[in-house]
């Protein structure tokens, strides 16, 4: 009976390993780098801006503040005719904090940027998309689990999960 215990000790030690290792390589997606210079988002497409400047929005608390959003050249095309997005399109959104005065409403210094990058095999459990956050000028990623970023674009299945629209 003791050499049966110990067996099967052995193999319950055995499985928790290789589902401890076999958790652990699933979350690990690559990171998305900071872009820089000349992949500047401010280097690419302007797609819109908004700000987001009341508590009446249900984004506030988290997206309180002025927003540019950018695309990319490989994303450009998807984003001006409202097509599925090729892989390596990438999305940018600026958000930064507003002050008001004088009727004006204006930037008052980065918050942070999320970044979105396109890689249907890499990304297939976030719909093709891996996601990143980035707290000011700080190009240190910050997200914890891509699955925050997606369980609010996954409603967004009928525009490749992309939630903001060309603005002509």
């Amino acid at each position: 009976m003791a050499t049966r215990t110990r067996i099967l000790w052995l193999v319950f030690v055995a499985a928790m390993a290789s589902l401890g290792a076999l958790f652990a390589q699933a979350q690990k997606k690559p990171a998305i780098a900071y872009p820089a210079y000349p992949n500047d988002p401010r280097h690419w497409r302007h797609v819109k801006t908004m700000v987001i400047f009341s508590k009446d929005n249900k984004l506030a608390d988290k997206f309180y503040g002025l927003h540019n959003v950018y695309v990319n050249d490989i994303g450009w095309p998807a984003m001006k005719n409202a097509k599925l997005y090729p892989d390596g399109s990438m999305l940018a959104l600026e958000l930064y904090d507003i002050s008001s005065a004088m009727g004006a409403i204006e930037p008052r210094g980065l918050k942070a940027m999320y970044v979105m990058k396109k890689n249907a095999k890499l990304y297939a459990d976030t719909g093709g998309w891996g996601f990143e956050v980035f707290q000011g000028s700080d190009q240190t990623p910050t997200l914890k689990s891509m699955k925050e970023c997606f369980d609010c674009h996954k409603i967004g299945k009928s525009t490749d999960f992309v939630k903001s629209e060309y603005m002509e």
